[in-house]
């Protein structure tokens, strides 16, 4: 009852059942794709926050297969990074690794001397012509919380494009709309000419989610490591918040009177993530998930509890 339950109330997670992907987000970057044509071209991609993996799904299918089966000898390579492990596919190289940590981030750079980084290296020594992040923070239910956390591993992700992608290269990464997204479309104007924030057919209306989509990465002369892209940002974020001196006028105010592009992708004709459907319940069985979690966050707690409930029934 449980799974058919949920079969109802969200169509994508049954449609991602039905055509094997690992999570009903693989339809957020195909439909991105469908708008902006972000794979076209590609020959080395990089799925950062990757598990469980329907991101790099979405990669293996609509790069590495097709060139495989036209009989390429070198097809695009794709190289997934997460803090947690996944289970393998094909085409998908998989790295281990917090992209938040400073030590990830200076692997990430380090591009000379016959491209010695992780990332860098699986590329044999090119860099990266597509970046995608789907990651996120668990959420509090704190608005102001999550879109600051979120935001911050926005900017986590931002340093690794920096060191692994080329120049007029695309970034796509998940954001949480929030009061200051136009500080946030600021900064990556920076390093990208073109940003955009699109929202998938297949992301709830209810959701704050969305996504940017940027391209024709083109970083500043001098852009050398996470401390000098930190003080680019920083730069941009203290213009953004200070007052101007002596005139009351917030000196953004431009900025946030700006339109963001925004774009809504996805067949309008389509699956409503909002709706709930009826099933038959005589016709209908309910799939098992594609790949269940191969580390889930619950299984030490799970754990812990099976061990205290192991010692209560020894006690007794």
């Amino acid at each position: 009852m449980g799974k058919a339950s949920k079969d109802k109330r969200d169509i994508f997670y049954r449609k991602a059942k039905e055509e094997g992907w690992r999570a009903r987000s693989a339809y957020k970057l195909l439909q991105i794709d469908e708008a902006f044509d972000i794979f076209t071209g590609v020959e080395h991609a990089v799925d950062l926050c990757a598990a469980p993996g329907s991101w790099s799904q979405v990669l293996s299918r609509q790069l590495y297969l097709p060139a495989l089966r036209a009989g390429r000898l070198t097809p695009p390579t794709i190289v997934a990074v997460d803090l947690q492990p996944m289970a393998p596919i094909e085409g998908v190289v998989q790295l281990q690794g917090d992209i938040t940590s400073e030590e990830t981030a200076r692997q990430a750079s380090i591009l000379a001397g016959g491209g010695r980084a992780q990332v860098i290296s699986h590329f044999h020594g090119q860099p990266a012509d597509l970046v995608v992040c789907d990651g996120a923070p668990d959420v509090t239910g704190l608005h102001d919380l999550d879109e600051y956390v979120q935001g911050q591993l926005l900017l986590a992700a931002v340093s690794i494009v920096c060191s692994v992608l080329r120049r007029g290269g695309t970034f796509v990464a998940k954001i949480f709309r929030g009061k200051d997204v136009a500080l946030l479309y600021s900064q990556l104007k920076l390093l990208f000419p073109e940003v955009y924030i699109a929202k998938p057919k297949s992301s709830r209306n209810s959701s704050i989610e969305a996504f940017v989509v940027c391209r024709r990465f083109a970083p500043p002369p001098g852009l050398a490591g996470p401390g000098a892209l930190q003080a680019l940002l920083n730069g941009a974020q203290d213009a953004y918040f200070a007052p101007a001196p002596g005139s009351g006028v917030h000196p953004s105010a431009p900025l946030l009177a700006r339109a963001v592009p925004f774009l809504s992708c996805g067949d309008l004709s389509g699956g409503d993530a909002d709706r709930t459907y009826d099933l038959d319940p005589e016709t209908y069985v309910p799939l098992d998930p594609v790949q269940p979690p191969t580390a889930p966050n619950y299984k030490t707690a799970i754990a812990l509890a099976r061990a205290a409930q192991a010692q209560q029934g020894a006690a007794a």
